[in-house]
């Protein structure tokens, strides 16, 4: 089962300030008034728990819910962009800003725009957080075939640069073709295998072109093409569902790697 740390860190923040509230207005003078003259009341303990509290858990709600949150990379889908083990930052304003849990947009900000790499709830299940590069916005037909990428007709250029050397959890796709894309104004690394299939291995519903993105929704790949279960496999990803934008790796931890856990000259790099 997953944990709701949105719903728990709104609950907390609620119930502590609720506390801390109505101590201060009912109860904070009526021990002063009874101590007059005598030793002070202590403070209960739930009440200065929650006084203590209550800033920490609110502070963490504001910069989790409306401006940056950390996610940690599970698997070597966007390879070699972001490996296992990266702990990522995300901008939670840059498309809009919703309230926390109910994850419903209040303010209207941009939109993504193709290359972005996003965080967004799996539409499949939405408890869940994926990450993957938008490919396709509204109003684009994308197919993918051959191993390249086709917008709107176009081919999105492509050129090798090296055959890739993996390391720790991503030591399997040693091997692959490392090539550098063009998406729009993105220049940016992929995986090809080009013994895999077009849609990768495992695909339940092979979403197979040309296919036209509807409005507010976006379609969206992961960067190893064929080890990524992404809208080629499920379909699109309603607007509803973004979390943010994925923009710098402030963490590595990989414990399958054979020297040590932390790659130090991943921290800092930003994602692009």
């Amino acid at each position: 089962m997953n944990f709701d740390f949105p719903l728990f860190l709104v609950i907390a923040t609620f119930l502590t300030g609720i506390i801390w509230l109505l101590d201060a207005l009912f109860f904070a003078k009526k021990r002063r008034m009874q101590s007059a003259g005598d030793e002070p009341q202590k403070e209960p303990m739930l009440v200065e728990y929650s006084r203590s509290f209550f800033p920490v858990i609110l502070a963490v709600l504001v910069l989790r819910s409306f401006v940056v949150e950390p996610f940690r990379i599970p698997s070597g889908s966007m390879m070699p962009t972001l490996l296992v083990g990266d702990f990522i930052l995300v901008n939670k304003f840059s498309y809009g800003i919703r309230l926390p849990v109910l994850n419903k947009k209040v303010i209207e900000l941009a939109e993504p725009k193709r290359g972005d790499v996003v965080v967004f709830k799996y539409p499949q299940n939405p408890r869940v957080d994926y990450i993957k590069r938008v490919v396709g916005v509204p109003g684009d037909v994308i197919t993918y075939g051959n191993k390249t990428l086709y917008i709107n007709g176009e081919p999105q250029p492509q050129h090798h640069v090296e055959i890739y050397t993996g390391v720790g959890s991503g030591a399997r796709e040693t091997g692959a073709l490392k090539n550098l894309e063009q998406l729009g104004d993105v220049e940016h690394e992929i995986l090809i295998n080009p013994m895999a299939p077009d849609f990768g291995y495992g695909c339940q519903v092979l979403m197979r072109g040309p296919f036209t993105v509807p409005e507010g929704h976006y379609f969206a790949m992961g960067d190893n093409r064929d080890n990524s279960n992404d809208s080629r496999c499920w379909g699109v990803v309603p607007e509803e569902l973004l979390v943010g934008n994925a923009f710098a790796i402030w963490m590595n931890w990989d414990s399958n790697r054979a020297d040590f856990p932390i790659t130090w000259g991943r921290i800092g790099n930003g994602i692009h």
